[in-house]
């Protein structure tokens, strides 16, 4: 299944408009700047799906509510849909329990886009943490 899901071209491909994309990165900076959820420490918006990797300072279904909530209306309303839901129920958690393995999914994280061939380098791809302006 993340071998699929890591190609990114199955499934609703909305993340891929750059309107929509934009408001997803803005829920993970809105949840961490304004909320204080979390941390954001790592993230990568693909065609199909998201990673986003964060130290929490609330529970996380607070967390995943905010962030699904504020991006599904921003992005309903950007690709005209209504009354539909943007994201799936579910969610994959992880608890990371040692440097080695923070460092290891950080990497996989920004390094998600390029196993997706949607950008031929990490730094150039503007809906991830390893973005370099």
């Amino acid at each position: 299944m993340d071998r699929t899901l890591d190609k990114a071209n199955k499934g609703p491909l909305w993340l891929k408009d750059a309107r929509v994309a934009k408001c997803v990165v803005e829920a993970f900076y809105y949840g961490e700047r304004e909320m204080q959820l979390y941390d954001l420490l790592a993230f990568a918006v693909v065609a199909n799906h998201v990673h986003i990797l964060i130290r929490p300072k609330a529970e996380l279904p607070k967390i995943t509510k905010a962030i699904k909530g504020f991006s599904s209306r921003q992005a309903n309303r950007i690709l005209a849909r209504t009354g539909q839901p943007f994201w799936q129920d579910e969610s994959f958690d992880h608890w990371i329990r040692n440097d080695d393995e923070l460092n290891r999914t950080i990497r996989y994280i920004e390094r998600n886009p390029l196993s997706a061939g949607l950008t031929p380098s990490i730094e150039d791809y503007p809906w991830s943490s390893a973005y370099r302006v």
